[in-house]
């Protein structure tokens, strides 16, 4: 049975009514044990823990010193298309958005890369895409992961959902990790968000993971956007995911994100949600307590301010310089933006910033070469 047959069985407002009866004393249990379960992670991202944010915190850089040191990794996204056959009523590259289409071809992708290096040693690089199977889809993938492995030490995708053997064929090429994210796990709510397009069907896109995990992927990335729906419910059901995916695939990897909505091209959707820094803050302390050796990633969604401070405290992998539009860094520059970037340092910036704070950057900590042999 995969996570999605057991996912069906699950209740959305039961889980949350669950999450907003905690007590102080269920808070003050989770805080004293070595190893939470999934009952403490609620108590952990339930409004009642917004009292205990500096044990938090004090806890969370504990087991981030203890599991990765005083190291941030700095990663870069590559976009190579914003075609998307999606009609998600929150971003930019929806088919709905009257943009310019471009799919970048080998010589502008290398053109790209030649920008990027120039930026700094960047040796982990993020390739992301809209939605489009036809054109974009595992055959252009996997060129583009062959063309740039000898540009780079690490390969990661996010991407469209793909099946189990393509998943397989990308890993022989020289990927390395997969970050797709579920959005919301509301099912009820899921096609409200996601109306057309392949992204509406959610129980295809949730059983992705499971694909990944027997394709052998070595690194698995889960996350939900914050903005849809209640994020202490959609953390929840995100945090038993990734211990079923834990349970299940246990020579995997894992990260996660929570990527708040930020304006986007049309602009129409306004978020439901709207998490405060300091939520944000208490979900990465509650996840880096829960689970002490899983990876967390920050964006450029983040300002500068709060990416500095949550340097250390939780986070241990940062996006530097980037663009999320195709072509950003030399071929089309700002013109089809995803979503607008909220941290515009330099990559040479955002390292002296961090480096202040006590932090060695990390560029390269995986090599190809090692998933070859």
């Amino acid at each position: 049975m995969d996570f999605t047959e057991s996912f069906n069985h699950r209740n959305w407002n039961v889980l949350q009514s669950r999450i907003y009866a905690k007590t102080a004393d269920d808070v003050e249990l989770a805080l004293r044990k070595d190893k939470c379960d999934i009952d403490d992670f609620m108590a952990l991202v339930s409004p009642t823990a917004q009292a205990r944010m500096e044990q938090m915190a004090v806890m969370s850089r504990h087991y981030t010193q203890q599991r990765f040191g005083n190291t941030i990794l700095f990663y870069i996204p590559l976009y190579l298309t914003n075609s998307c056959i999606n009609h998600c009523i929150y971003c930019g590259f929806s088919h709905n958005n009257h943009i310019k289409r471009i799919i970048l071809n080998d010589e502008q992708i290398l053109r790209e890369v030649e920008a990027i290096k120039k930026m700094g040693d960047f040796q982990h690089i993020l390739l992301v895409t809209g939605e489009n199977p036809r054109d974009a889809g595992a055959d252009y993938i996997e060129n583009v992961i062959r063309l740039l492995n000898p540009y780079f030490a690490s390969i990661s995708i996010e991407v469209q959902p793909l099946k189990e053997e393509e998943y397989r064929r990308l890993s022989e090429a020289g990927l390395n990790a997969v970050y797709c994210y579920q959005e919301t796990y509301h099912k009820e709510r899921y096609n409200v968000y996601h109306p057309k397009g392949m992204k509406a069907k959610f129980d295809w896109r949730l059983a992705s993971f499971d694909r990944m995990g027997r394709a052998g992927i070595r690194k698995i990335g889960l996350g939900v956007l914050i903005g849809l729906e209640d994020w202490r419910t959609d953390a929840v059901m995100m945090a038993q995911h990734l211990r079923y995916l834990q349970k299940t695939y246990w020579k995997t990897k894992y990260s996660v994100s929570f990527p708040r909505m930020r304006p986007y091209e049309g602009n129409a959707f306004k978020p439901n949600v709207v998490m405060t820094d300091r939520e944000l803050a208490q979900l990465i302390f509650a996840f880096r307590i829960f689970d002490h050796d899983i990876e967390i990633a920050l964006s450029t969604r983040e300002d500068r301010t709060f990416r500095n401070h949550l340097a250390g405290l939780g986070v241990t992998s940062l996006s530097a310089g980037s663009k999320t539009d195709p072509g950003g860094y030399a071929v089309y520059r700002n013109e089809l933006e995803q979503w607008e970037i909220n941290d515009n340092r330099t990559p040479t910036e955002i390292l002296s910033d961090i480096t202040q704070q006590g932090c060695d950057v990390v560029w390269k900590d995986w090599d190809l070469r090692l998933q070859r042999n």
